[in-house]
C-alpha cells in the first residue's frame, strides 16, 4: 500500500445500461488506467475516467489485487463483501496422505552414515522401485539419499546424473565421499570409488565405459545419441524443475532417454519442483511416471483452468487432490521443521531503506517511452519481449537507486563481525557492491566463473577467510553450502519465489546451528514493496500443492501489475 492514504478512485456494483448485466464500475483516472491494463476487456463507461468490468470471479480477483496496493473507495460494500466470499473456493475435505516409512539400511556399497529421516527417504525410494520425485526442502540431503539408493537396489549401474552445470563438481565430490567401488564379480573395494565420466562438451563421440556419467542439462540434447548407446539403468535429474517446460530440447532429450528399454529407475530431485504455476509439475511426472496424470490435455481438463494468457493454473479446489495424488504414488515431500527439530528457524524481514527517487522516476520515464514505442509493433512476440525488457529494466533501476543505502546496511551488519551473504540479480549491481565493499575482502559467486574458481570462493567463505560473500541470485542459488553465515541479504529481488527460497536455503540447511535471518531490502519510493509482497509472502498456488497450506489468490498477473504501477508512478509524480 502507498504511504499516502488518498483514494485513487471508486468501485461500485451497477447494472450496465447497455449489456443489462450486473457489473463493476470503476471511476478515477489512476484506477481506470491500472485496471484497464490488468483487465483489457474492460468497457468504456459513460464518463471519461470510468470503465465497466464484467462481474466474473477472475475480474474480482484482479480488482482485489489492485485494491491491496492502492486505496479505493468502495461504494457497494455489501455486494463487494459477498463477492469476495464467493471467490474463496472451499477446501475439499480430503485426508492427507501419510507415508509409513521405515529406517532402511543402506547397501554395502554405501559409505557414510544416514540420519534417521534420510533412512526413511531411502525406504521411500526402495518402495517406489526407484521411480520417484524427492521433493524435500532444500538442505535435507536428497543427493545422499539418492546415492544410498543406487548403492542398495539391484542393477542400478550405470547411472546418468543430469544436473545444472554448477552442481556437477559437487556430485563428483559426493560420489567419492559416499560410494565404494563394486567390481563386476560383486566384490566391494573399500579404498576405491566408482568410475565417473564428466561430459563437458557437446561434440559427438563415443563415451568411455563408466559407472556414473555426469552431464548438464544444456549438453543433453547434443549428446543424447551417445548416451543412448550406454545401456543406462538409472537416470537422476537433479534440480528437476529444469524440465518444467515440455517444449524445451532438454525435456525432449530426457523424455527420450528415460523411455529406453535399459532404464529401470528414474529419480527427480528438487525442493522447488514448481517455480511459478502448478501445471509445471506435469512434464516432470510425465518423465518419472508416464501416464500417472494422464496426457497434458487430460491433466488440464481435470485440474486446471486456462487464464487469459493461455497459462494452465491449477484450480484452488483441486490442489489438495493433486498433492495427494502425487504423495500417494510418486512424491516424498518433507519440510525442515518436520524432520530437523534441532535446526533453528528461518526468519524473513522486509527492511525498507532509502533510495534516490528522483533518479528512479527519471529512468522510469525512459523505460516507459521505450515501451510505448515498442508496443506499436504488430508482432505479439515483439510486444511480449518489450514487456520483459521493461520489467527487467525497472528492476535494475530500482537496484541502482537504493545501492548506496544497501551498502550502508551491509556495513552495519558487518560491524557485528558475523559472516554475511549478499544476493543480487544484475551483474552491474554485483560489480558495484564488490567495489564498494572492498574493505571486507569479499568473495564472489557470479555467472561465468570456472568451477575451480567458484569452489575456491565457497571454500574460502566456509573456512572463515572472508566474512562477506556477494553472490548472483541465479548463479549462487543451487549446489552450494554457505552455512558459515546466518545473515542473508537480498540487495535485489528476482521474480520467481523459488529462486529466493533456494538462495535462503544455501544457509538454512543441515550443518546450520543458528537461526537464519533473511533481509529483503526494499527501496522506498520504488516498486520493490509490491515485488516483495509476491516473494516474501507464500507463493499461493505452489505452497498449496506442495505443502497443503492454503492461501486465497494465485500470483499470476505480477507483470501486468508492475507495468501498471510503473505508468501510475510516472503520471503521479
Amino acid at each position: 500500500m502507498e504511504s499516502s492514504l488518498e483514494s485513487i478512485g471508486t468501485l461500485q456494483y451497477v447494472l450496465d445500461r447497455y449489456s443489462k448485466i450486473w457489473s463493476w464500475k470503476i471511476s478515477g483516472a489512476r484506477a481506470v488506467s491500472m485496471i484497464s491494463r490488468l483487465i483489457p476487456e474492460a468497457w468504456y463507461g459513460e464518463k471519461e475516467d470510468e470503465v465497466i468490468v464484467s462481474d466474473s470471479a477472475e475480474n474480482v480477483k484482479q480488482i482485489k489485487m489492485m485494491m491491496e496496493r492502492y486505496p479505493i473507495d468502495i461504494l457497494s460494500k455489501h455486494a463487494w463483501q459477498r463477492k469476495i466470499i464467493d471467490i474463496r473456493a472451499p477446501k475439499p475435505a480430503i485426508k492427507p496422505i501419510k507415508h509409513n516409512l521405515k529406517r532402511a539400511r543402506a547397501g554395502e556399497q554405501f559409505r557414510g552414515k544416514l540420519l534417521n529421516f534420510q533412512k526413511e527417504g531411502l525406504d521411500f525410494l526402495l518402495k517406489s522401485s526407484g521411480n520417484a520425485l524427492l521433493a524435500d526442502e532444500m538442505g535435507l540431503g536428497k543427493t545422499v539419499e539418492t546415492l544410498a539408493y543406487v548403492a542398495t537396489d539391484k542393477q542400478t549401474f550405470p547411472v546418468l546424473v543430469v544436473a545444472p552445470l554448477v552442481t556437477l563438481n559437487n556430485w563428483e565430490r559426493e560420489i567419492a565421499k559416499f560410494l565404494k567401488k563394486k567390481s563386476k564379480n560383486g566384490r566391494i573395494s573399500e579404498s576405491k570409488t566408482p568410475s565417473v565420466a564428466m561430459i563437458r562438451t557437446g561434440k559427438r563421440e563415443d563415451l568411455p565405459e563408466s559407472d556414473i556419467y555426469l552431464i548438464n542439462y544444456e549438453l543433453l540434447f547434443k549428446r543424447r545419441a551417445d548416451l543412448e548407446a550406454l545401456g543406462i539403468r538409472t537416470i537422476v535429474c537433479d534440480e528437476v524443475h529444469n524440465l518444467r517446460s515440455k517444449t524445451t530440447q532438454k525435456y525432449k532429450a530426457v523424455k527420450k532417454l528415460a523411455a529406453a528399454d535399459s532404464v529401470l529407475y528414474r529419480i527427480g530431485l528438487s525442493g522447488t519442483p514448481i517455480y511459478n504455476r502448478g501445471s509445471e509439475i506435469w512434464p516432470i511426472i510425465d518423465i518419472i511416471h508416464p501416464g500417472l496424470l494422464g496426457t497434458f490435455k487430460e491433466f488440464c481438463e481435470y485440474f486446471c483452468y486456462v487464464n487469459e494468457k493461455g497459462k494452465a493454473i491449477v484450480l484452488e479446489n483441486k490442489r489438495t487432490s493433486l498433492r495427494n495424488q502425487l504423495l500417494k504414488h510418486i512424491m516424498l515431500r518433507r519440510k525442515k521443521s518436520d524432520v530437523l527439530k534441532e535446526l533453528k528457524d528461518k526468519v524473513r524481514y522486509k527492511e525498507v531503506i532509502a533510495s534516490d527517487t528522483d533518479y528512479y522516476v527519471e529512468e522510469l520515464k525512459k523505460i516507459w517511452a521505450r515501451l510505448e514505442a515498442d508496443r506499436k509493433s504488430d508482432s505479439p512476440s515483439s510486444k511480449s519481449s518489450s514487456y520483459q525488457r521493461a520489467i527487467q529494466s525497472e528492476r535494475q533501476v530500482a537496484g541502482i537507486a537504493k545501492l548506496p543505502h544497501v551498502i550502508n546496511f551491509v556495513k552495519n551488519i558487518m560491524e557485528i563481525e558475523e559472516s554475511v551473504v549478499v544476493f543480487c540479480h544484475h551483474k552491474a549491481i554485483h560489480r558495484l557492491l564488490h567495489q564498494s565493499l572492498q574493505e571486507f575482502s569479499p568473495v564472489s559467486i557470479i555467472g561465468g566463473q570456472s568451477d575451480s574458481v567458484r569452489q575456491d570462493q565457497i571454500d574460502s567463505f566456509q573456512r572463515g577467510e572472508s566474512k562477506l560473500m556477494i553472490a548472483g541470485l541465479r548463479a549462487g542459488n543451487v549446489g552450494i553450502n554457505l552455512t558459515r553465515a546466518k545473515y542473508v541479504l537480498f540487495a535485489e529481488l528476482d521474480w520467481s519465489p523459488a529462486i529466493h527460497r533456494q538462495a535462503e536455503d544455501r544457509l538454512h540447511r543441515i550443518g546450520q546451528k543458528n537461526t537464519v535471518f533473511a533481509y529483503y531490502l526494499i527501496g522506498a519510493g520504488t516498486l520493490d514493496d509490491h515485488v516483495a509482497d509476491i516473494l516474501v509472502d507464500k507463493s499461493y498456488e505452489i505452497d498449496e500443492i506442495m505443502d497443503d497450506t492454503a492461501e486465497e489468490f494465485e500470483n499470476k498477473t505480477k507483470a501486468e501489475m508492475i507495468l501498471a504501477q510503473i505508468q501510475d508512478k510516472i503520471r503521479s509524480k
